[in-house]
């Protein structure tokens, strides 16, 4: 069976234009599997997708892989510097 790390590797790879860039830190405490990833600038949007679509789709995906060894996988991604996502802002309170 393929680890949460494994796997989350291999989708973001397959997604990515730089590949050989894209890192994942697996860290496991009380809550459960948190795995960081890091990608290059360029491949943010393609990782957090329209609306954070993809992002989202890779997290349920990873909540599965998880379920199936037993253990709650959480996924953070860090935004590199020169990343080329807009960042959101939050709306305006009247």
């Amino acid at each position: 069976m393929m680890s949460d790390k494994d796997f989350l590797e291999y989708v973001v790879k397959s997604v990515v234009d730089h590949p050989d860039e894209v890192t994942i830190d697996r860290k496991v405490d009380e809550m459960g599997v948190l795995l960081t990833l890091k990608v290059n600038a360029q491949d943010m949007g393609q990782i957090v997708g329209r609306q954070g679509s993809t992002a989202k789709a890779i997290r349920t995906l990873l909540r599965i892989v998880g379920v199936k060894n037993n253990a709650r996988v959480n996924l953070k991604i860090d935004e590199p510097e020169g990343s080329t996502r807009v960042p959101r802002t939050e709306p305006e309170q009247i």
